[in-house]
């Protein structure tokens, strides 16, 4: 016994503990969330309202506080509250593989929201009566370290696991190798249908050849071009590009909102800026062609995704149609085609193989959920021993109750009677405008097909991409705003960092224009929009402290917090529906226009010259 409480007051062996699981959860209802049901096939607009929605309980978290402050203790709250996010981790698990898993899984986003917003509560006041002014003062810095290493977890580390067990746990792989030789003639497409195939007693995906060779050297590119066409022509009509489908179906005819305004507002949308219907045929270099063509040997239970890509050999070879081909109950007796091209420039003998893997998505996401749920029985668990007991947190009289909430609607009141408030307010909802609606596409993006304006890049790639280099720029990048602001101020940084959150935007308006290939300049271009909000988010956070600062600080720091959340729910909402309408290239111009609100604002606002210096030791 006095082993535990000399550990529990030691700060290390908590406040890391307590905020990596506060970032958790919401890295998860945030980010993890919006991967999930990308690759469960809902569509980007169901995917932006509905998860956008699920900002509320954080926008409203101040509402239900003084709760959390006058019942029970804060340290009860916590262990409480992490329970409940473990047993709503486990109900996603649970309802993902049901027909209804969208509403289902939903429901269970929405109990993990709210315990979350209410273990922030929590947490963040116990953390100001576990430790004296000095500690709090020196463990910010490891609060903030710890909360960014869960946002790693959740964004990089998780989508990196759910991507293994899905291209793991599937079929037996395919593999197939191309080689280039010196023959002329260019292999031409055939018909599908015609091709023949082994037969297996096993289910499995079956390839018309396991080799074959590609004439070296330049080709016409129109043939080319035509040929590529063709073979996507057959793919997409065939049903091996699974269309996302509307997971909430409309009841009724449409109201008054719809037919004034929504249905109008999408039909000049989609007259003016909407993305074009035609497949968009990228072939950089006219270089040959090979063709393989796979099928199923028989009929599958559930939908079959098959992810092919290159497994060793020279880097001139690559799959330009049928990288990602989908096989439904449906389609399983349907030929797909796969088009490999090799670089015009090669001039030499040389050879790639292909892989082709197979995963039951549904179960990589139901273990990637659970593991998630036995995290948090765990943190509940060792926090109830590891957290100190502050002679500060103990239950209060609930008969007091009425007196807190008129205190606490005064203090309510008395930020909106603060000088400038209009300002205030508009800083506080306009300057995330942009990223608000950019970052609930971010993943969509990244995992579309190239054939409608994405990446196609695969779940792990998306978790390495955004979650982990994009992670690491992000911190990097907040780090560097809280030095250079640390030494200058906030109202001598505060344009620069409107500039750097505002303009690195335009990597995702370059990236959906040239589509590049390189894995290497994707990572790049996603790291400098990430280093870029990082440095200027800084300004942000500074402000609302700026704004919170006098009386009731704490209090009107956490409704700063909630206008922080609503800005970032309401852009977020329409912005999966406006997407769909004018395809990734319009709307990430879109995003860049979205920034114009922010700069007008950060113009408008007036800071205290001295706010956010430093002071020098004296010595």
């Amino acid at each position: 016994m006095k082993f535990l409480q000399k550990f529990s007051k030691n700060p290390w062996s908590w406040v890391p503990s307590l905020y990596y699981a506060e970032g958790i959860p919401y890295v998860v209802v945030m980010s993890v969330s919006v991967i999930m049901y990308k690759r469960l096939g809902i569509s980007n607009t169901e995917i932006a309202l509905y998860t956008s929605w699920l900002y509320l309980p954080w926008v409203i978290k101040s509402l239900w506080s003084p709760l959390v402050d006058t019942i029970k203790t804060k340290r009860f709250w916590i262990v409480t509250m992490q329970l409940l996010i473990g047993a709503g981790l486990a109900g996603v698990a649970f309802t993902i593989p049901l027909p209804s898993f969208f509403q289902y899984t939903l429901a269970f986003l929405w109990l993990l929201a709210f315990s979350s917003a209410t273990h922030d509560v929590a947490a963040d006041g116990f953390y100001m009566l576990g430790l004296s002014q000095g500690d709090q003062a020196f463990f910010v810095g490891i609060r903030s370290t710890f909360y960014r290493l869960a946002t790693i977890t959740g964004q990089g580390l998780l989508i990196i696991l759910a991507g293994y067990v899905e291209s793991h746990t599937g079929l037996d792989p395919v593999e197939f190798k191309v080689s280039s030789s010196n023959q002329t003639q260019i292999v031409q497409f055939v018909n599908p249908d015609s091709v023949s195939f082994g037969t297996s007693s096993d289910l499995k995906i079956l390839v018309s050849s396991h080799e074959a060779t590609v004439p070296m050297g330049k080709a016409d590119k129109a043939v080319v071009d035509s040929l590529v066409s063709e073979a996507r022509k057959w793919n997409t009509t065939h049903g091996f590009y699974i269309e996302e489908k509307a997971a909430v179906k409309a009841a009724g005819e449409p109201g008054w909102w719809d037919k004034s305004v929504a249905m109008p507002l999408e039909s000049f949308l989609k007259n003016n800026f909407g993305a074009e219907n035609k497949p968009v045929v990228k072939t950089a270099t006219s270089g040959n062609l090979a063709f393989f063509y796979l099928k199923l040997s028989g009929k599958p239970d559930e939908n079959v995704v098959v992810n092919l890509d290159k497994s060793s050999g020279d880097n001139s070879f690559k799959i330009i149609e049928g990288g990602r081909i989908t096989f439904t109950p449906e389609t399983w007796n349907r030929v797909a085609v796969v088009a490999v091209q090799v670089d015009p420039k090669l001039d030499n003998v040389a050879a790639a193989s292909f892989e082709g893997l197979s995963g039951n998505i549904k179960f990589a996401w139901v273990l990637t959920f659970f593991i998630l749920s036995g995290l948090f029985v765990v943190f509940s668990v060792y926090h109830k021993f590891a957290l100190p007991f502050p002679a500060e947190d103990a239950n209060k009289n609930v008969s007091k109750l009425s007196d807190v909430m008129k205190e606490f609607f005064g203090t309510f009141g008395a930020f909106f009677k603060k000088k400038n408030i209009l300002l205030i307010l508009g800083f506080l909802l306009l300057y995330r405008f942009a990223e608000a609606q950019l970052v609930k596409l971010v993943a969509p993006f990244l995992m579309d097909s190239r054939e409608v304006g994405g990446l196609g890049l695969s779940t792990g790639e998306v978790g390495f991409v955004y979650g982990t280099i994009g992670i690491l720029a992000l911190t990097l990048g907040g780090i560097t705003g809280g030095i250079v602001a640390s030494r200058g101020g906030l109202k001598k940084w505060l344009i620069p960092m409107v500039f750097s959150i505002h303009l690195p935007n335009s990597a995702f308006v370059y990236l959906s224009h040239i589509q590049p290939e390189s894995f290497f300049m994707i990572n790049l271009a996603v790291a400098v929009e990430q280093f870029g909000y990082g440095f200027g988010f800084t300004a942000y956070m500074l402000y609302m402290i700026y704004v919170s600062d006098g009386e009731h600080k704490t209090a009107h720091f956490a409704i700063c917090t909630s206008l922080m959340a609503l800005g970032m729910m309401v852009p977020g909402m329409f912005s999966g529906w406006l997407q769909e309408i004018i395809g990734y290239k319009h709307f990430f111009i879109w995003v860049m226009l979205s920034t114009i609100p922010g700069f007008i604002i950060a113009f408008m606002i007036k800071v205290d010259p001295k706010f956010g210096i430093k002071e020098k030791a004296k010595k």
